[in-house]
């Protein structure tokens, strides 16, 4: 709780920054956009860097939340922005899932951007509800294989990183799961104590604080690591699906043809940012495990992390409605 209410103080003291008079000695405001509504990942994240950033005096971090639209909002304004630098979007996998969903895009997600960094990446925990008879993954993939279609799992939204994560694992556990659509995190897992759904894979901000209560058992780690705070439950690909990996991962782009010198400050800006003792420490409370991918690697990642995701979309025919 120490935490949040670190970031929301911040989160206040940047909303009333006047961007007029929110000029540093060198007259730099940089404006973060975030695709996503105040207190979830991506705005921590972003209100983490932007502190950091203000309190090592380097340019005034100003941080503009703009949901809507399946991120497509907040990622069109950011396209359409001057290359100048001063417009940053802190973008999440959804930057290229949408590409492979949606049947138009008013920006393309490899051409109209620049990478900056990829800056941390958070492994999703498969968890079932502590009373279920499943005790390991074996358990949960044995039962849906004797049960095609009956057994279910719910995520936040569909066409999300966690949708397409159990359609992964359905191909390659050979089994079938019925899929239930949640408006957010909190809800599913809130479904899942209730009985209402079989399993959820989510972000261990959203589940960690249920499985230490002994609400939810966790079975699965869908990273290729293993979870510090849960050393005792394997991978997913430790169990039995070698192949297997999904993280939720976010990163900072900015418009097409923003110069390579003003992209390489940023670099060394939110590195420098991410590496901070005290940020790190923070990110690392809420399970989130530091990147610092920049450049050239970043926009690598990004073209892979599009091919890989609009594979799966096409071979399980998932929509974005």
């Amino acid at each position: 709780m120490d935490i949040l209410k670190c970031l929301c103080a911040a989160a206040l003291a940047l909303a009333l920054i006047d961007p007029a008079a929110a000029q540093t000695a060198s007259g730099k405001t940089i404006r973060i956009v975030v695709p996503f509504p105040p207190g979830g990942t991506a705005d921590i994240l972003a209100r983490l860097l932007g502190q950091q950033i203000s309190e090592t005096h380097g340019p005034t971090i100003l941080v503009e939340n703009r949901p809507g639209g399946g991120t497509v909002i907040a990622t069109e304004q950011v396209a359409r922005s001057a290359p100048d630098g001063n417009t940053v979007l802190l973008m999440a996998n959804s930057f290229v899932i949408n590409a492979s969903v949606r049947d138009r895009l008013p920006y393309d997600p490899l051409t109209s951007f620049e990478p900056v960094c990829l800056m941390v990446d958070s492994p999703q925990i498969l968890v079932v509800n502590a009373n279920a008879p499943f005790k390991t993954l074996a358990d949960f993939v044995t039962a849906a294989r004797a049960k095609p279609g009956e057994m279910n799992y719910a995520t936040v939204g569909p066409a999300t990183t966690q949708h397409i994560a159990f359609e992964m694992l359905n191909r390659a556990a050979g089994i079938k799961l019925t899929y239930v659509p949640y408006g957010g995190g909190t809800p599913a897992i809130t479904a899942l104590i209730g009985g209402h759904v079989m399993a959820v894979l989510a972000n261990p901000s959203e589940v960690m604080e249920q499985v230490n209560a002994g609400k939810l058992r966790a079975i699965g780690v869908a990273s290729r690591e293993r979870f510090p705070q849960i050393p005792n439950v394997p991978t997913i690909a430790e169990s039995g699906f070698p192949a297997f990996e999904a993280t939720a991962w976010f990163g900072l782009v900015v418009p097409a043809k923003t110069p390579k010198d003003t992209i390489a400050q940023h670099i060394t800006m939110f590195k420098n940012a991410l590496a901070a003792p005290d940020v790190q420490s923070k990110l690392a409370a809420q399970g989130y495990r530091s990147i610092g991918i920049c450049g050239d690697a970043f926009g690598a990642h990004i073209k892979q992390q599009r091919d890989s995701y609009a594979r799966v979309i096409k071979e399980g025919d998932i929509k974005a409605e």
